[in-house]
């Protein structure tokens, strides 16, 4: 069986996701050259001194002319107009890529820009960490992670396989999936989680009965459970703003449980409390 091979790979925001995937294809010596694009000098030019991307531009249209595959690690507003800038300039037969939390904004803005013989495929590697930038990236990122694909009608299955092998070469779990059904798993496990941590930091640190910041007294417990709150903000407005019904809806469904728990706590209720604990060790205990 031939090896899989990439001659030539254009990552569109080289940071965490984008130089994560660079570096694991490197590793498996599955790409060729590796042009790096972004607004930012500084970014670009300490993935270039780090090994991440080997060529890099600030010009989209340059940077993806003779490329195979274009990669997208953009915040999920910027991805469509980004695939605007880029799309006229890729050559025929290339295949578009993103790497976005949202999948049906996505899919439903840039599906309608596609020029004759360029292929998308919508994807999210699910895997991450709170850091940014291309010194955040390592190879091993995506290691046991899963990698969604949500094919659409328009999608080509040449294109498709080649995604899927991207991924599995950067030792990712491949599935596909709708794109709604993407969209409100994701608000559930992650989407939801980000949300409830950056609240609980921002209802911790303007607590005022004390004079004191409290948050100089967080322990291992709340440092973890609000490790996530270190995220990009921009990112993280993009994915509320873009997936904004599914995520209401399972904030909605939250809300429900935590109302539950207040009351138990309210009325002081023993047998409830260890049972609402105990369905919830139950559950999480099942993931490991």
């Amino acid at each position: 069986m031939e090896k899989f091979f990439i001659p030539k790979l254009a990552v569109v925001g080289v940071g965490l996701i984008g130089g994560s995937l660079a570096l694991a294809l490197k590793a498996a010596e599955a790409v060729g050259e590796v042009i790096g694009i972004g607004r930012g000098l500084a970014n670009l030019e300490k993935a270039l001194e780090l090994g991440v991307v080997d060529r890099i531009t600030r010009n989209p249209a340059e940077g993806v002319s003779e490329a195979d595959l274009v990669f997208l690690a953009t915040p999920v507003m910027a991805l469509p107009q980004v695939a605007a800038e880029v799309l006229p300039h890729m050559k025929r037969g290339a295949v578009l890529t993103d790497g976005g939390s949202v999948k049906e904004a996505v899919v439903r803005a840039i599906e309608p820009l596609l020029p004759e013989g360029i292929h998308f495929v919508p994807g999210h590697p699910i895997a991450g960490t709170e850091r940014s930038g291309a010194d955040a990236a390592f190879a091993s990122l995506y290691q046991g992670r899963r990698c969604i694909l949500t094919p659409t009608e328009k999608t080509s299955s040449g294109a498709l396989e080649l995604v899927r092998q991207v991924w599995e070469t950067a030792g990712s779990d491949v599935v596909e999936m709708p794109v709604d059904k993407h969209d409100r798993i994701l608000a559930a496990i992650s989407h939801l989680p980000h949300m409830v941590a950056y609240s609980l930091v921002n209802a911790v640190s303007s607590y005022d009965r004390y004079e004191e910041n409290i948050l100089e007294y967080s322990a291992g417990g709340f440092r973890d459970f609000t490790r996530i709150a270190s995220s990009d903000p921009v990112m993280w407005r993009d994915i509320a703003m873009t997936n904004r019904e599914a995520l209401l809806e399972m904030m909605d469904h939250f809300e429900s449980f935590f109302a539950e728990l207040k009351e138990d706590i309210l009325s002081g209720d023993g047998s409830r409390l260890f049972e609402f604990f105990q369905r919830s060790k139950k559950n999480r205990d099942a993931i490991l």
